[in-house]
């Protein structure tokens, strides 16, 4: 095939919610392009797209697919992407190496929260948004009311470009108020009629013309000037104001389309590579040391790469983005971010399954290499002399959880490797070796995006496993001062064991003062501070130790032992086992012997007497506390905010956003668990949130009773 340079190249994700019509839509695409001779379809499981076996399986797209078209001399470059919420990373890391997106609205439903977290997402990363609005041809299809919609969520930079005559099973024309023709298809769309206006239309078309005109020139001192003077521009100037006008995201074109009978898909192909920003004319991506990288073929040879997967009769495949030089087949490079080289030994441009090799691709361009040693998803490679590193994609935190195990035990170290691939291929996957939950623990953005794991790893690498509640990772902490003493003895002839210490606990905050006197009963205790020890924790919070002896009652050199028997206690707390946080202890007394004193004793008499005074100081369990915000349509906002008061949710406070309302509460993350799957029920599949740790919180009495409670029948069963 033909190598493209920088300014023939045009990078598009196709973007929109779940059922919208995006692989239909890029079927279409390739078949206009003649890269295909006749398009598939989901049911029929043949599309370019969704070629991996979870997604025949499922019917649904779930990762994104590279693909090409060459059209009039350009070449577009499209990443499609899935439409599920729990699949938002791959809409993530399109959008962050494409350089438009083309979001599908579902003109049945109008725009649906995927829709709206579609935009949000193109909006935090600053990207050109064109919209489609497809299915005009399905049931109960009111275009106006879709743009009125579109408008009150979007804002007024929402811009039709064209507007049907008919809707419903009777759509097969429409008006382009850019081109001022009407379009027309018989049954099997494809190439259309073009035709003059007809007269009936022509008042609509004018107005919305002049509206597109209008937001056109607003892009361009020059383009406006001429319009206040001349009162129209020239299809060239439209088309240039509106190339300034998406890099500015200033205007949001709206095209129509029926992506299952081919209409309208070649006339928005012609727009992308007439009209959307080449490569060269958006923003230049900025290296981790703040160098603007722009995509010069001629400059430093860099790649990024973006995706990882393993593919059926291939095997690893490895997906790049060359962000500046040309890449040659042959080349040989360093990876900055692993410390290692690679060969390119072939690289290929992508159509989903079909990988064409190529001698070289410049830069702004996309392509895929396969069998590379040591590249994971995020890696930067670069030429010799090269010092560029790229980490520009940020994903949002996972908010959904499984602890997960191999039904043979002997698997388990199996099983970790699949899933460190699988996290490498897909970073929104996170997996975490919990030693303080003794659980493997599997995070990702929902029940089906935990679900699609599993059916991978047991159909693709044949192995059953068990997703099951991860356990909570509580905290404990004292309420009160409490004093406690304990005194390890142990003779079994020869040298023995002897170690006595006394101690108070109390509750840590930052910027206390000294400890100075104590009070329990009628006795009284006065420290005399000689030096403090403050030990941050890796699970957060201090243990601040103060050694207060006096008179040599236990010897410095024991200190140490006596600290770490603390530190035994403060990862496995005495009331249910969880990690303890911010405590004091105070070390005033104590007793040793010259000849069977040791540090062992000291460890045990110092983890002894905390675990008494511990129990003494009003012991409470903290529990994470996440700070959640759920986006739902007003209709079912009454149901959304029952079922979080049931989970003992704080609501924090409530707005709208684009259409929908929000509502932002605290909620522990003990009642998080299940919550994808009820907000999907509770609201059809209309609503999305998002959760990031705030806090750990005192957890209320019953709930502390009903967990000291199990955790001393677990300690019975053990």
């Amino acid at each position: 095939m033909k190598i493209y340079k920088t300014n023939e190249i045009k990078n598009i994700a196709l973007l929109g919610g779940k059922g919208s019509g995006k692989t239909t839509l890029a079927e279409s695409m390739l078949f206009e392009c003649g890269v295909i001779k006749r398009r598939g379809t989901v049911e029929a499981k043949n599309t370019v797209s969704d070629y991996f076996p979870v997604e025949k399986e499922y019917g649904s797209s779930v990762f994104s697919t590279v693909m090409y078209a060459e059209f009039n001399g350009r070449k577009l470059n499209v990443i499609d992407c899935p439409g599920a919420d729990d699949f938002v990373g791959n809409a993530i890391t399109a959008l962050n190496v494409t350089d438009c997106g083309v979001i599908l609205v579902n003109s049945m439903y109008g725009v649906e929260v995927g829709t709206q977290n579609i935009f949000r997402t193109c909006s935090q990363v600053g990207k050109p948004v064109i919209f489609a609005l497809n299915k005009l041809d399905g049931d109960n299809v009111d275009y106006d009311n879709v743009i009125e919609q579109m408008k009150e969520v979007f804002g007024p930079n929402v811009v039709p470009v064209q507007f049907p005559i008919a809707t419903g099973a009777g759509f097969n024309a429409f008006i382009d108020v850019l081109l001022m023709k009407k379009y027309s298809w018989g049954p099997d769309g494809g190439v259309p009629k073009v035709e003059e206006i007809p007269a009936e239309y022509m008042d609509k078309a004018m107005e919305l013309h002049r509206a597109l005109v209008e937001a056109a020139a607003e892009n361009d001192e020059a383009l406006m000037e001429k319009f206040f003077e001349e009162d129209h521009l020239t299809e060239d100037e439209m088309r240039e104001g509106i190339r300034k006008g998406l890099v500015d995201r200033s205007i949001y074109p709206v095209f129509c389309v029926s992506a299952l009978k081919d209409m309208g898909v070649r006339r928005m192909m012609e727009f992308l590579g007439n009209v959307v920003p080449f490569v060269e004319e958006m923003p230049a991506p900025v290296a981790t040391d703040g160098t603007e990288v722009k995509p010069d073929s001629n400059g430093p040879l860099s790649i990024y790469v973006f995706k990882t997967t393993v593919e059926p009769h291939i095997g690893e495949v490895t997906y790049f983005k060359v962000m500046s030089g040309t890449l040659k087949a042959g080349a040989d490079l360093d990876n900055v971010s692993r410390g290692t080289k690679e060969r390119f030994a072939q690289i290929f441009c992508v159509c989903g399954q079909i990988k064409t090799p190529v001698d070289e691709i410049c830069a702004g361009d996309i392509g895929a290499s396969v069998k590379l040693k040591d590249v994971r998803t995020g890696n930067t490679l670069d030429a010799k002399g090269c010092a560029y590193e790229f980490d520009f994609i940020k994903y949002p935190s996972p908010r959904y959880q499984r602890a997960v195990r191999p039904v043979t035990e002997s698997d388990a170290e199996k099983l970790s490797a699949i899933l460190t691939r699988m996290h490498e291929e897909d970073p929104t996957w996170v997996i975490e070796q919990s030693k303080e939950l003794k659980q493997t623990i599997l995070s990702g953005q929902g029940e089906f995006h935990l679900r699609t794991l599993k059916w991978r790893v047991e159909n693709n690498d044949k192995l059953p496993i068990v997703f099951e509640e991860p356990k909570i990772p509580y905290r404990e902490t004292i309420t009160k001062a409490a004093r406690a003493d304990y005194r390890h003895k142990k003779q079994s002839g020869g040298s023995g064991q002897f170690g006595e210490v006394h101690l108070i606990v109390e509750p840590y905050t930052e910027g206390m003062p000294a400890p100075d006197t104590y009070k329990f009963g009628n006795q009284e205790f006065k420290m005399s501070v000689r030096d403090t020890q403050e030990i941050p924790l890796a699970w957060g919070g201090k243990l601040v130790v103060c050694n207060c002896i006096v008179g040599g009652a236990i010897d410095a050199r024991f200190i140490p032992a006596i600290v770490k028997g603390l530190m035994d206690r403060m990862e496995q707390g005495p009331l249910t086992g969880s990690y303890a946080r911010d405590v004091r202890v105070c070390i005033y007394d104590g007793k040793m012997h010259p000849v069977d004193s040791n540090e062992i004793s000291f460890r045990l008499a110092g983890r002894n007497a905390f675990s008494e005074a511990f129990r003494n100081a009003n012991p409470k369990v903290l529990e994470p506390v996440y700070d959640v915000e759920v986006l739902v349509p007003s209709d079912v906002m009454g149901d959304v905010m029952s079922d979080l008061n049931g989970r003992r949710a704080i609501i924090m406070g409530q707005d709208s956003e684009m259409g929908f309302e929000k509502i932002q509460a605290k909620v522990p993350l003990k009642e998080m668990s299940s919550y994808s799957t009820a907000l999907s029920s509770i609201t059809g599949g209309r609503s999305s949130f998002t959760m990031k740790f705030a806090s750990y919180e005192l957890v209320p009495g019953d709930v502390q009773e009903k967990l000291l409670k199990e955790y001393a029948e677990k300690n019975q069963e053990d």
